[in-house]
């Protein structure tokens, strides 16, 4: 491996214009196809093969054009009178009158939408539920119930509902300029006195933003670089190289969108992925070159062995990382594979860039990339010629209290998850959406108006084909909505369709064989207790199928998404256990033992669970009132793993390599640990810095989905890198010594000799020389100065 990549790092520094004009052509390439085959997003969350999937499917042979709960691009515009009043007074119903106009004539908008003020149309709507209510012998009370529990008018008639559909194929479909005048429409309705907001999935646009977030963790890391390189050139070379791969990548998911279903969210998060491991890749290896060039003047020689030694941590790191994100398509769940794919997809160009397009960049630099110089860089040394740095410090603390380090990393970080025993899954609604927007503006007068049950109904599928007699199949829908009424936790359950053939004088003409049952929980759409109905009314499922002789299916965006919930709650376990059965056999070839990869995979497990209990606490329970309590996005857990692994997999490899190597060449376990952290420690700080405030910047963003993970994956880095990597580890080596390093004789025949370390490098200052001597070089002003 090591002496493959020096040749590849030397060749890209010689012949660097045809490595950076063939990135260029790629770049080109990319953007071509991504102009003109690429499709918009999806934001469907589905999973197929579970029950309300395929209730849904149910709904769909049994009313044939019935929209998908999650495609449609719902709208429902809540207005209200001002208190004390209401909107069957003529002000205000003149206002609602030309509400409803103007929202008709929006783009996009459906040429037969039945609009309608909401004071008429309860009117209308609640007579037809008495008369139908009346021929089917239905007491008037109950009937007067139903008619409120659908009525688009409170019971006070202060607030009032329209809803409509945009006629457009999928909620991605749904223009800016739409969203826009929905917005002015509803500033002029303000402007007549009334409270107008909206919410759906249709009162939204679906791209994320980023910039400003994106260019507030570039800026951080621009100065973390310069107080590491003290060269504003060399300081610029990872951002440019990471924001170059970073512009493939994301151009080419976007390409990838003609071949495949892409999540809306995956661009942000492989933003987030693509740029923190770009920067420190190319951070790591340019380290490496500036310590070679202490060694030799053959610029192209040390470039080779940076590639070759630092460029194999980088891609057995960049393995890692692969492994965790590729790994999420085993677990079955569409969204979540192009999600993992894509950002993966980021990270091998992240590898990539850095292997070649740095040591092109090199080349066409010469000796100008430590260029802009602001410092020299003039270490400290002890009585022994070793240079004396904070590394070196720190991992001597460490080495003289290692028992009390590692008890009190792991009694800090397993207090820290705690709070993860009361997790609780969903999906963002617009109920749990940042008080200032008007979804949630929306969703708060619906709450107060209708009941929280309003936001999230159920809906029961009831195929009464098996039943022959039509009095009878009729009598079966009844049972079962009452039946569903009779739930704990149920507010009303009652029919709402029928799949019954009408001519145009509405006699019937083909009987229905299925009807739609609609129920209404007591509790809204992310209350566990809607999660548990759901749970009982399935439970009960097939016992009022036997009864009536039909058969039933729950869905509903609700039900769709509590399913999508438990089914990635069920691929956690399987999933936990291929990324670290890999990746352990990974790090077994990279370290030559399984004692470093065991130590490395239980701070993981550390590190990802205080990491969790932390967002418990700051994001679900609202702790420190920092935001809002609300639910945790159901994907977040499985994809921080995956995240967190590999990037504690970067630091494992990037720190550990460098003691391996020193204990290859004859150091012991401590010294190599000493020496280790004396070489790499700056360097795994200043790239865990870089991921921390590039993570951290996207908690600056509006998207619920990106606060939450950008807080969890910079929680991540801090626990990782600073605590589990930089206290238990070496604690743990410390307490191991030269056992650390232990294979049995027939694993070490098996195991693929991969030589990270550079051993087979031939590099003239180890040869035959003390430490001492070598490190004697660094004081010439002229090899300091590079």
């Amino acid at each position: 491996m090591a002496t493959l990549l020096h040749r590849l790092g030397k060749t890209a520094y010689r012949r660097w214009p045809f490595f950076i004009a063939g990135w260029l052509v790629l770049l080109i390439a990319v953007i071509t196809v991504a102009a003109g085959f690429s499709k918009p997003m999806s934001d469907a969350f589905t999973i197929p093969g579970i029950p309300s999937e395929k209730a849904a499917d149910l709904q769909s042979e049994l009313f044939p054009g019935s929209a998908d709960a999650l495609d449609e691009a719902s709208v429902t515009v809540v207005v209200a009178a001002p208190k004390g009043h209401t909107l069957d007074e003529p002000t205000y119903t003149k206002a609602v009158d030309t509400l409803v106009a103007d929202l008709g004539d929006l783009p996009q908008m459906a040429a037969d939408a039945p609009l309608a003020n909401p004071v008429e149309a309860a009117k209308t709507q609640t007579q037809q539920i008495l008369d139908a209510a009346e021929q089917s012998g239905t007491p008037p009370s109950e009937a007067r119930a139903n008619a409120q529990a659908l009525s688009p008018l409170s019971e006070d008639g202060r607030v009032g509902t329209i809803s409509f559909t945009f006629d457009v194929d999928s909620v991605a479909d749904v223009e800016p300029a739409t969203i826009d005048a929905l917005t002015d429409v509803m500033d002029q309705a303000r402007d007549a006195g009334l409270t107008v907001e909206a919410n759906g999935s249709g009162s939204q646009t679906q791209e994320m933003g980023g910039g400003a977030s994106e260019l507030i963790g570039i800026a951080i890391a621009l100065v973390v670089l310069l107080l590491t390189f003290g060269s504003f050139v060399a300081a610029g070379l990872p951002i440019l190289s990471a924001v170059f791969g970073l512009g493939v990548g994301l151009t080419g998911i976007t390409a990838l969108t003609a071949f495949m279903d892409v999540s809306s969210s995956t661009t942000i998060l492989a933003t987030m992925i693509g740029l923190a491991v770009g920067i420190d890749y190319t951070l790591f290896i340019l380290a490496r070159y500036r310590t070679e060039l202490h060694h030799t003047d053959d610029r192209e020689e040390a470039v080779g062995i940076a590639v070759g030694t630092a460029g194999s941590a980088v891609v057995f790191a960049g393995l890692t990382v692969l492994i965790a994100l590729s790994a999420l398509s085993v677990v079955g769940i569409p969204f979540l594979t192009a999600m993992g794919l894509a950002a993966a997809a980021t990270v091998l160009i992240a590898v990539l860039v850095a292997l070649t397009l740095l040591p092109a960049i090199l080349g066409m630099l010469k000796s100008k990339a430590f260029g802009g110089s602001v410092r020299r860089y003039q270490p400290k040394r002890d009585e022994d010629g070793h240079i004396l740095n904070n590394g070196v410090r720190w991992a001597r603390f460490v080495g003289k209290r290692p028992v009390a380090l590692a008890l009190l990393v792991v009694v800090g970080l397993g207090a820290l998850a705690i709070p993860l025993k009361d997790l609780h899954l969903a999906f963002p609604t617009d109920s749990t959406a940042s008080t200032d927007t008007t979804q949630r503006k929306a969703s708060d007068l619906m709450s107060d108006a209708f009941g929280s049950g309003s936001l999230g109904p159920l809906l029961a599928v009831v195929d009464g084909r098996d039943i022959a007699d039509d009095d009878a199949r009729g009598q079966a829908f009844k049972d079962v909505a009452d039946w569903a009424g009779s739930q704990d936790d149920v507010a009303n359950a009652q029919v709402v369709a029928t799949n019954a053939v009408r001519d145009e004088d509405g006699n019937v003409t083909t009987p229905a064989t299925g009807a739609l049952v609609r129920i209404t929980p007591s509790s809204g759409p992310d209350d566990t207790a809607t999660e548990d109905l759901l749970k009982d009314l399935r439970d009960g499922q097939s016992a009022i199928q036997q009864q009536t002789g039909t058969d039933i299916g729950i869905t509903g965006q609700t039900a769709i998404q509590t399913d999508v919930s438990e089914r990635l709650s069920d691929a956690l376990p399987i999933y936990l256990a291929i990324v670290i059965g890999l990746a352990f056999i990974l790090l077994m070839i990279v370290f030559r033992s399984i004692l470093v990869p065991l130590t490395a995979t239980i701070g993981f497990l550390f590190s990802v669970l205080a990491t969790l209990g932390a967002t418990v606490l700051i994001f679900q329970e609202g702790t420190f009132g920092l935001m809002e309590g609300q639910p945790i996005v159901s994907f977040m857990p499985i994809f921080l793993i995956g995240v967190v692994f590999g990037l504690a997999m970067d630091y494992q490899v990037f720190l550990v390599s460098r003691m391996r190597e020193a204990h290859v060449h004859g150091m012991s376990t401590r010294e190599a640990v000493v020496d280790g952290f004396r070489n790499s420690a700056r360097v795994v700080t200043a790239a865990a810095t870089i991921m921390t405030a590039v993570f951290a910047a996207f908690m600056l963003q509006d998207d619920a989905i990106a606060k939450s993970m950008g807080f969890a994956l910079a929680a991540a880095v801090v626990f990782d890198a600073f605590i589990v990597r930089m206290v238990l580890i070496p604690a743990l080596l410390y307490l191991l010594g030269e056992k650390a390093w232990w294979l049995p004789t027939w694993l070490d025949r098996i195991l693929p000799n991969v030589d990270v370390e550079g051993e087979k490098l031939q590099r003239a200052h180890l040869i035959g020389r003390p430490l001492e001597e070598d490190m004697a070089d660094l004081d010439d002003e002229e090899s300091v100065r590079v």
